[in-house]
């Protein structure tokens, strides 16, 4: 039986500021507000579009919607036409990462770079054992339960007893929060494998990575560092997997240094182009 039709689904997205545009993907089970914290940092310089996935925050879909990739990355080229954003650097967050990097692999003529946050080019065991703690968890416990585990997953500890208003608040809204869509794209999440192709990506990469961090361990980002010619990489440590909402000026920071790198880059190779007629006439 051949995949069902790919048709995308339109997202409700945050956009604000001018400029250079940069779209970031939000993780499984997440939205557009766990990026909060860097894109006021940002938008007095770029335009930065950040929106909720489909069956994500304010992106409701049908029931019957599918979640493979395809059908993700269809959303967001569709995000993209709609915006007239021909293309984009592209920031993503965990499995938001892996679907930056879907996107840079199978549409790079839409992705001006991929920043890879706790990102990783295939899913291991570990991780599939983490996704099926939370279920297990919620299915079990509860949702307190499960948004204890999730703090204690997700954060680096020192953090959160730091943060405990923040704790506060994850625990209040774990209850109320629908996880069908996240359960539903977790299952195309665990089989996620691109090493094959990972060494033909086109776009500029960065990776950013929490050295504690429990969901992607840290091995992941240097694997792409290597896999990925011309990459860099960006460790913080005593950082955890939500490296956005614990270290929202440092991720800031290291995103426009690189943005501004690959454009300024990119508008040198442009100039050199223009100018090599003339000097193949002056000979």
């Amino acid at each position: 039986m051949s995949d069902p039709p790919v048709s995308a689904v339109p997202l409700h997205c945050r956009d604000e500021g001018s400029g250079p545009a940069i779209v970031f993907l939000h993780g499984m089970g997440a939205d557009h507000t766990m990026w909060n914290g860097v894109l006021p940092r940002l938008s007095d310089r770029f335009r930065v579009l950040a929106p909720d996935l489909r069956g994500h925050g304010r992106s409701t879909v049908p029931q019957s919607a599918g979640y493979r990739f395809e059908d993700l990355e269809a959303d967001v080229l569709a995000l993209l036409d709609q915006r007239q954003t021909p293309s984009a650097h592209l920031v993503g967050l965990s499995a938001g990462a892996q679907l930056a990097l879907k996107l840079g692999l199978d549409a790079p003529a839409h992705v001006r770079s991929v920043c890879l946050v706790g990102g990783a080019v295939y899913t291991d065991g570990h991780m599939r054992a983490v996704a099926a703690r939370w279920a297990e968890t919620y299915d079990r416990d509860g949702p307190d339960a499960l948004a204890i585990r999730l703090l204690k997953d997700l954060y680096y500890p020192d953090w959160i007893e730091a943060h405990m208003e923040f704790a506060d608040r994850v625990r209040e809204e774990v209850p109320r929060h629908d996880y069908r869509a996240a359960v539903r794209w977790g299952r195309e999440v665990a089989s996620f494998d691109e090493r094959g192709r990972i060494a033909t990506l086109r776009p500029p990469a960065l990776m950013i990575q929490g050295m504690d961090d429990e969901v992607v361990d840290a091995s992941h980002g240097r694997i792409l560092r290597q896999s990925i010619p011309g990459s860099k990489i960006r460790i913080f440590a005593q950082t955890g997997h939500m490296v956005p909402i614990e270290r929202p000026e440092e991720t800031a920071e290291a995103i426009e240094a690189f943005v501004r790198d690959v454009d300024d880059r990119s508008s040198g190779e442009s100039t050199a182009s223009l100018s090599r007629p003339e000097r193949m006439e002056d000979r």
